[in-house]
């Protein structure tokens, strides 16, 4: 039986949904199904739930007819600052409530109830977590928005969630792309879990586009007529389809465990487009390397990538930043033991930021010589 368990950190989780998670406990549960069966990480007599690309067109057809949404702040250098949309947890609960077949909402979607991490079923991807904001606080910092439009880019973010570091580089490619010529971008986005792909991390996207684009298009124009919800009206998707096209902008999903044959498909369709050349590559991850098992699996993912960059684009650019707090108290994992594993796998590693208030957490550029 997978374990279940909260961090216990004050601020671990930077959501607020304003629902009670008692709402969701209150119903009976049922028999876990057999899709729940499978595991992120090796856990003894449980299979790996297998690598799977998800079509965007697809995952577009299934979104509900609208998105409720909060803006959070995160203040940059130089007193700057960033407001990324999150669909609201209460939201996706009223959306699965819906489209109920009769079972309970916190065993078939285990992130809505009351534990971060369900090993083996639920690997945090409905959360947002506090170095997913350093994350952003260093991108900015590493200029981004610029490499953005400067040069053809393949960014990566490997157990994505509600992927606010990606969500804040989406937001600077559309505002570098107002000007100049574009430079294709291509965006990955994998989580363990199907289910945040499809609720949180599509939705996300497309909330961060239409707030960016709600005076310049058409047919966003009544689409905000409810305060913090963005109501899906005909031509909002397929506008925001053209929007992709014809700016260069490829947005890949993929779940399931992360394992050499995750790598395969990674390369085979996650990136669809495979541009050449002097192409910047960056795979990102928060929160990642939370216990001894997560660590090993996603430092040997996060090598093959590396290695497959370097082989397939020689003249490119590839790196990883990883961030995660110092140490997971009562579950294993820590910064220093994913830098020691990575340096023992031949990796260089270099310290990029430290954050003391609170919990103690860490940015770390990963990459090879």
């Amino acid at each position: 039986m997978a374990s279940g368990f909260s961090f216990g950190f004050a601020g671990d989780d930077i959501e607020d949904d304003g629902q009670p998670t008692s709402q969701v406990n209150r119903i009976a549960p049922p028999t876990p199904s057999a899709a729940t069966s499978a595991s992120a990480f090796p856990v003894q007599g449980k299979p790996l739930l297998p690598p799977t690309h998800h079509d965007l067109d697809h995952m577009l057809s299934r979104l509900p007819s609208k998105i409720a949404y909060s803006l959070l702040d995160v203040e940059l250098e130089e007193g700057k600052a960033i407001q990324i949309p999150r669909r609201e947890l209460w939201d996706v609960r009223v959306q699965l409530m819906a489209e109920d077949d009769g079972s309970n909402i916190s065993e078939t979607e285990p992130g809505l109830g009351e534990h971060d991490v369900k090993t083996g079923i639920y690997e945090g991807g409905f959360k947002s977590w506090e170095s997913s904001v350093d994350l952003v606080k260093v991108l900015a910092s590493e200029n981004a928005p610029t490499i953005l439009n400067r040069d053809p880019c393949v960014l990566m973010e490997l157990g994505c969630g509600t992927a606010l570091p990606s969500l804040a580089l989406f937001q600077w490619a559309m505002n570098e792309r107002k000007s100049g010529e574009k430079q294709p971008l291509t965006l990955v986005l994998a989580d363990y879990n199907p289910s945040v792909l499809y609720l949180v991390t599509l939705p996300n996207f497309l909330l961060a586009w239409a707030l960016f684009q709600r005076e310049n298009t058409p047919a966003l124009a009544d689409a905000f007529s409810l305060e913090d919800e963005v109501e899906l009206l005909p031509g909002v998707v397929a506008a925001f389809q053209e929007f992709l096209t014809s700016n260069q902008i490829t947005l890949s999903f993929l779940s399931g465990g992360w394992s050499p044959d995750f790598v395969d498909l990674l390369y085979s369709s996650g990136i669809p487009s495979n541009p050449t050349g002097s192409v910047h590559t960056l795979v990102i991850g928060a929160e990642t390397i939370y216990s001894p098992f997560a660590l090993e699996s996603f430092a040997a993912t996060l090598l093959l990538i590396l290695k497959r960059e370097r082989e397939q684009r020689p003249s490119g650019h590839a790196s990883s930043i990883v961030g995660a707090k110092k140490m997971y108290f009562g579950v294993g994992g820590s910064l220093d033991d994913f830098v020691l594993r990575m340096r023992g796998l031949g990796a260089l590693v270099e310290p990029l930021r430290e954050e003391a208030e609170g919990v103690r957490r860490g940015v770390v550029r990963c990459y090879l010589s």
